[in-house]
């Protein structure tokens, strides 16, 4: 799998996950049982957290990937002064 393929995989991943956190909260609003909507509240953060983690790893892979191609380009042109 390609870096661009992965990081794609990576940002659709946090997509559905977002949209699995709307979907409990949407749910949770619904919910008349004090008790099941704990549960679904529970769920929610549980979802929304992973996404923000999902998108900050993909952020952090995107970042690093950005950085190395700029340093390909100074080497090739000469404009890298750490060489």
């Amino acid at each position: 799998m390609s870096d661009k393929q992965n990081l794609s995989y990576q940002a659709g991943q946090a997509t559905g996950q977002t949209k699995i956190c709307k979907m409990y909260l949407m749910n949770m609003f619904k919910c008349v049982n004090a008790g099941e909507g704990k549960w679904l509240m529970d769920k929610a953060k549980d979802a929304a957290a992973s996404a923000q983690d999902s998108m900050q790893h993909a952020g952090q892979q995107m970042k690093q990937k950005a950085q190395g191609a700029a340093d390909v380009v100074k080497d090739k042109t000469g404009l890298n002064k750490n060489t």
